[in-house]
């Protein structure tokens, strides 16, 4: 089966954290649209300051959900959202959001979301941070603890970071990306 085939007619719901990788996002959107996929977006808080919700609406063509009480609906959002999703992935995945997930803090809507997902659900991260903070013990002792319990994660590759240092933080490119969606999907 060719990679779009295995992306055809799929609920993918992507939680966008933020992070300066943001901006591969909106590729792997525009791509996981051309392969037919329907598309919904969480964005935290934080990724707000990065990039207006406004284009990710227009790139996946839905509603961004950002914030758990701006909806009255009779069916809570973190509820719908992760019924509607064949499979859940964040990218990038920041640290804060890594650690939310590792120790059940369902502070935001995507942790909620995520937390309200059928344990058989596909839950992938794809961390994406300053080498430090990637090697930091707390940081791999947390995707340690993810990993055990289900989750997929696609670990940052190593390169030059926007604070110029080299090593491991790098969000993997956006073919990487859908190559790790399609084996999970």
């Amino acid at each position: 089966m060719n990679i779009v085939n295995k992306f055809k007619n799929k609920n993918i719901l992507i939680g966008v954290t933020g992070g300066i990788a943001i901006y591969k996002t909106c590729d792997l959107v525009r791509k996981l649209i051309a392969f037919s996929s329907q598309i919904k977006c969480i964005m935290t808080e934080s990724a707000t300051k990065f990039m207006s919700p406004m284009l990710f609406e227009q790139l996946s063509k839905n509603k961004v959900y950002v914030d758990m009480f701006d909806e009255h609906e009779y069916v809570p959002t973190h509820i719908s959202l992760s019924d509607w999703a064949d499979i859940v992935i964040v990218v990038p995945c920041s640290c804060n959001t890594l650690s939310k997930l590792a120790t059940a803090k369902t502070e935001d809507l995507l942790t909620s979301t995520i937390y309200a997902c059928d344990r058989n659900k596909k839950i992938l991260l794809c961390p994406s941070m300053n080498t430090n903070m990637w090697k930091h013990k707390i940081t791999q002792q947390n995707v340690a603890t993810l990993k055990k319990i289900g989750y997929k994660i696609l670990y940052p590759e190593e390169g030059t970071l926007l604070c110029d240092k080299k090593g491991q933080g790098k969000l993997p490119s956006v073919q990487n990306i859908l190559d790790f969606i399609s084996t999970n999907i």
